[in-house]
């Protein structure tokens, strides 16, 4: 499976539809504008597609310098599984290591903490709601 990877974000046409294919959507309730702001408020993306399809993207929100929050993980269900997921992530704490971001936090699913606790993120306490990649 040949996949592109952008260091951009997706449209935001494929980012409703992939922020659809998790289900959160049932929760939030949000309209295709809205979606298109919170992704156009977005500090920097990260997008995959198979041929030409958009198949994965993530976004971080940041205030440039001293946090960042790693959000809207999302790779199209019938593509999960392949290593997606895994590089979008690699992009983009690369790109807030690039940066000199210096605490890189992540708001994550249910479900899905030893995924990122495979690539260094590691659980805060309970009280402490989220996840923080250590240096």
């Amino acid at each position: 499976m040949d996949i592109e990877y952008r260091d951009e974000p997706p449209s935001p046409e494929d980012f409703a539809r992939l922020f659809e294919s998790t289900g959160w959507n049932a929760d939030y309730g949000l309209t295709a504008d809205e979606l298109a702001a919170a992704l156009a408020a977005s500090s920097f993306a990260v997008s995959a597609s198979a041929g030409g399809r958009t198949v994965g993207c993530g976004r971080v929100v940041s205030d440039g310098v001293l946090h960042a929050l790693i959000v809207d993980v999302i790779v199209d269900p019938a593509f999960q599984r392949h290593g997606i997921g895994r590089a979008l992530m690699r992009r983009l704490v690369a790109e807030c290591r690039g940066r000199g971001i210096r605490d890189v936090q992540l708001f994550c699913a249910t479900g899905k903490r030893g995924f990122y606790e495979r690539l260094g993120f590691v659980a805060r306490a309970e009280e402490s709601p989220g996840m923080e990649l250590r240096r």
